[in-house]
């Protein structure tokens, strides 16, 4: 069979990996399809690494197995990328930060190595916003440069894992991997068209679903995951079985889901915004899903109490450890923020050298965290969800700040925000709890902007959350490729 270029641009990734095992595509075509996408598209900033020789090497790699061989890959020839603060042996492991460029890591990351292992190949490392710190993917180091938009490439992408939902969109791959602490791997994705999914994590124990122990650059071992991202929910599925072993996907139907809609999630939102997500919403509950609305008034006060402490007093241990396990070319926390380039990161690593938030973590810890882990436990049980329902986001995509990675915002006319904390507002309370989040596509603007919603379901219940988004999507559909 021979293939077009389009249509093997346009491949989810559970399409492909059947093309390749059936034997209809080969591997190495399918690598260079994408390679040379990536360089064509190289000013969306997306990747900071290209592995052209290791990409093509592993695809021939592929190809020549036996048919046999070939099938029993769940992964056969797919091509990835891997957010660059992600442990990848032999390729670079920055962070998007100065102080680590060009730092190879001995070993890949946990998650990385199972991907690879059912047959994965990794085509580079995708751009973030330096250090995970942000929401803008604006990175102003010299050697990453902002991730730009597919839909509008004037637009932020969403961060910190822009690069990887930014190279998704644009079909330089299929899927990938990025991070999430409090919407990093959503975000993204609802504004780009993608689909982006946080595991469960909850207390870090037997309940964290991904485990990277000193494999990713850190912020935050409370909240910091791994999670895939990917065009279909059913790719999600696909990978998130992959490094979990738990293959097994419920069928659900639309009809009779029960769905809480948190009032505190669903206000202020951008009128664009409401605008997609309402008709979205017209459409399940035509579909038979049951809404049930939850004045979950307790939310973003106990949230609050939460984050904050937490994101801010972590990073002087974590991030420590993390140089010290991977023998970086710096050791210590504030020799690796001297060279911090993005000035809001720069202040928020002030912070964080400062210990600004110090005295608040052991309640936000001990106290705050569990009650709020309570709340939402008891939130599922007593109105008996099958999930939680709200944007990702309140607002689209806004323009790129390229003097300081990221400032304000306003929504409508309205007095202006902080663009990390209006960007945040819905997605963070599933990161503080510890609980799974879907983001996956509700539609466009009349302008042309993707728009998400999240999805987030029980501590634990991940796969039947995915199974939820299956469903959804085969209602809602996915979003049309941008035009590059």
């Amino acid at each position: 069979m021979t293939w077009t270029v389009d249509a093997q641009l346009a491949l989810s990734a559970t399409e492909a990996v059947a093309a390749i095992q059936s034997g209809r595509l080969r591997a190495a075509d399918y690598v260079a399809t994408l390679l040379a996408r990536a360089a064509a598209l190289s000013s969306l900033n997306a990747l900071t690494v290209l592995d052209l020789d290791g990409a093509l090497a592993a695809a021939h790699r592929i190809d020549a197995l036996p048919a046999e061989a070939k099938a029993q890959l769940p992964l056969a020839g797919l091509p990835i990328v891997v957010k660059d603060n992600i442990n990848t042996a032999g390729l670079q492991t920055s962070a998007g930060t100065p102080a680590l460029e060009g730092f190879v890591p001995a070993t890949n990351a946990p998650s990385v190595q199972r991907l690879i292992d059912a047959g994965a190949i990794v085509l580079g490392k995708a751009n973030m916003h330096e250090l995970a710190f942000g929401i803008t993917s604006t990175n102003l180091a010299a050697h990453a440069g902002p991730v730009r938009n597919p839909y509008d490439p004037g637009l932020i992408p969403g961060g910190s894992s822009g690069g990887t939902a930014a190279a998704i969109a644009a079909r330089i791959a299929p899927a990938g991997l990025g991070t999430d602490t409090g919407g990093s791997t959503r975000i993204p994705a609802a504004l780009t068209g993608t689909v982006g999914f946080r595991p469960s994590v909850g207390n870090g124990g037997a309940e964290r679903r991904y485990h990277d122990p000193d494999a990713v650059v850190p912020i935050s071992h409370t909240r910091d995951t791994v999670g895939p991202m990917a065009r279909t929910v059913a790719d999600i599925a696909l990978l998130d079985g992959v490094i979990t072993g738990d293959h097994a996907l419920p069928t659900l139907a639309l009809n009779g889901l029960r769905i809480g809609l948190p009032d505190p999630l669903w206000e202020g939102l951008e009128r664009q915004v409401k605008d997609v997500a309402r008709a979205a919403l017209k459409r399940l509950d035509a579909a038979g899903v049951v809404f049930v609305p939850l004045p979950m008034s307790e939310l973003e006060q106990l949230n609050g109490m939460v984050g904050g402490p937490i994101a801010i007093h972590e990073p002087r241990e974590d991030v420590l450890a993390w140089l010290v396990a991977n023998d970086a070319p710096v050791q210590s926390v504030a020799d690796l923020a001297a060279r911090i380039a993005s000035p809001d990161v720069r202040a928020i690593y002030d912070g964080v050298l400062g210990d600004v938030l110090g005295a608040h973590y052991e309640a936000a810890l001990n106290l705050w965290r569990p009650r709020l882990q309570r709340y939402m436990a008891a939130t599922f049980s007593d109105a008996r969800l099958d999930a939680l329902l709200f944007p990702t986001t309140r607002l689209a995509a806004v323009p790129i700040d390229e003097l300081n990675g990221s400032s304000t915002v306003s929504i409508d006319g309205a007095p202006s925000l902080d663009t990390m904390d209006a960007f945040l507002r819905n997605t963070d309370p599933a990161s503080t709890a510890g609980i799974p989040g879907l983001s996956l596509a509700a539609g466009m603007t009349a302008s042309g902007l993707p728009v998400g919603l999240e999805l987030d379901g029980p501590l634990g219940e991940d796969r039947r959350l995915l199974a939820i988004g299956v469903a959804f999507e085969a209602l809602l559909g996915v979003l049309p490729a941008p035009v590059l």
